[in-house]
């Protein structure tokens, strides 16, 4: 068994990806879902059609005989905060999937940050208070859903992301679990105890009984019921999209960065086995939790609500990365809102072409706040606005400013995270689909002032799932023996002069106080 198969379910599209030893894919399979629209604001999933779409490319991954022969285990990693709330018993979500995008408790959180709940919430658990995260998503499927507060009480109903989701359907209900890279995403879950907090879930109003259980990021947590594909093949390691692809850009030494350019972008900086509390509106989080035979043994209320996790940590062996992060709402998305929106393209790689295809913005300005701004701003009533327009803008420039856009708010928690972790950043690897695109690589270093180093891999979510189930099963010895695979394609060094960067955020700041509150 040489083989690990990444489930990579994201936010437009479930992909299952084969590595191999040395890194490598070896076969994938990708297919797009549904992206349902309710009212504005309001953004949702079937939940079924997600596990659908992630069993067939599984399957289709597997179609080549004795594919299934040679994977060691299953590695899960999947786009964090969206919400699902099935039955026990059938089985079937109670509704659609609430995902992370949706804004439709703004004003819950406004509620209790006007109470006075904000400092206490992040002190707990290291996020703002902000509707992104599941916390207030599930709180409203439970107020809003006729009798489902009652049968959460009564234990019938299960609470997950999309992560607890897929293991579910996998073992048919024989595992309901989730790992602290996705708990910590919740607004339910303390980062210094590593549990669910019982003050956090009463403030929510959250039943304990719809949680599931909380496993380390890497171990052989579950197996797969063996209907599915004729044996039972290990799940050995769940873990949100971002803290993933920072593990696949072998990011495992503090002060180490990355920045994914997926559906939105979201920077993380490793802090070590320390929690670092922000004070530039940036968000702590766990990256990961494995055991490592080095490691130190944690705090003595430092405890998972896994038996396995807390035997691993009574011997001293189980280690908890956390990291710093900034979450950017509108990455490619804003690319797809040119092609789907305003129709100027008719796919995302047109982009670069119509950019280059003038010199500069002729001072028109997009700040992408369609689902509001998140780090550092966090207004979750700023909209998307376009400004400085005149007879002489074009779609090309509309298409420049887009990209730019994202370098833009890239720039400002790169800022945002130097200042919170006392560390100047040398340098920020990428990923992500978008990353591909030269020219906004370029942007970036220039808004930047340090280089931009774009991986031969950039789809290093999948990656790092693959190889945290890989470290659990021994198809790797340490992550020593996967920094060595990991390899530079290109870097992008600035070329902007420092004043002219300068003004050039000094504009963006402008443009940014015209979108803010305009939902209000």
């Amino acid at each position: 068994m040489t083989h690990i198969l990444a489930l990579d379910q994201g936010t437009t599209s479930s992909r299952a990806i084969l590595f191999n030893a040395q890194g490598h894919s070896v076969r994938t399979a990708q297919s797009e879902f549904k992206q349902i629209f309710p009212q504005p604001g309001w953004v949702e999933h079937d939940a079924l059609e997600i596990w659908q779409t992630q069993l067939r490319v599984l399957k289709d991954v597997l179609t080549p005989a004795g594919a299934t022969d040679s994977v060691a285990a299953i590695a899960i990693t999947n786009q964090r905060e969206t919400t699902v709330l099935w039955d026990r018993t059938t089985g079937l979500p109670l509704a659609n999937a609430i995902v992370w995008q949706d804004r439709r408790t703004v004003e819950h959180c406004d509620a209790l940050r006007q109470q006075g709940h904000q400092a206490f919430i992040q002190d707990k658990t290291g996020l703002v208070l902000d509707a992104y995260f599941s916390g207030t998503k599930l709180a409203w499927l439970l107020d809003n859903i006729p009798g489902a507060r009652t049968r959460a009480e009564r234990g019938e109903l299960a609470f997950g992301t999309i992560d607890s989701w897929l293991v579910w359907n996998l073992t048919k209900g024989q595992a309901h679990i989730t790992d602290p890279s996705n708990a910590s995403r919740t607004l339910l879950f303390n980062l210094h105890t590593l549990a669910w907090d019982d003050e956090l879930l009463a403030l929510l109003r959250i039943p304990r009984s719809v949680l599931p259980t909380v496993v380390p990021s890497s171990g052989i947590v579950a197996h797969t019921d063996p209907s599915l594909f004729g044996r039972a093949i290990p799940i050995a390691s769940m873990i949100g999209d971002q803290q993933a692809a920072t593990f696949g850009q072998a990011c495992f030494e503090p002060g180490m960065a990355k920045n994914t350019y997926g559906t939105g972008c979201f920077m993380l900086l490793n802090t070590g086995h320390q929690p670092v509390v922000s004070q530039n509106k940036l968000l702590t989080t766990v990256g990961w939790q494995r055991l490592e035979a080095s490691a130190t043994p944690p705090a003595q209320s430092q405890q998972t609500d896994a038996s396995q996790a807390k035997s691993a940590q009574h011997s001293g062996a189980l280690a908890t990365t956390y990291c710093l992060e900034a979450s950017v709402f509108m990455g490619g998305a804003t690319i797809q809102w040119l092609r789907d929106g305003l129709n100027i393209i008719s796919s995302a790689a047109e982009v670069e072409a119509l950019a280059a295809s003038v010199p500069d913005v002729a001072d028109t300005y997009l700040v992408p706040a369609f689902t509001g701004l998140g780090a550092p701003i966090w207004d979750g009533n700023a909209r998307g606005t376009l400004i400085g327009m005149t007879r002489g803008t074009t779609k090309a420039h509309i298409a420049r400013a887009a990209l730019e856009a994202i370098a833009l708010q890239v720039a400002d928690v790169f800022a945002a995270m130097a200042k919170d972790s006392g560390i100047a950043l040398a340098e920020l690897r990428v990923d992500g689909g978008a990353s591909n695109n030269d020219l906004l690589m370029q942007i970036q270093a220039d808004f930047l002032g340090v280089p931009v180093v774009r991986p031969n891999v950039t789809e290093t979510t999948a990656l790092g799932a693959a190889y945290l189930a890989g470290l659990a099963v021994g198809l790797w010895s340490s992550t020593k023996d996967i920094a060595t695979q990991w390899s530079v394609d290109r870097r992008f060094e600035p070329a902007m002069a420092a004043a002219a960067r300068q003004a050039k955020l000094a504009r963006w700041h402008q443009a940014l106080e015209r979108a803010k509150g305009w939902a209000n």
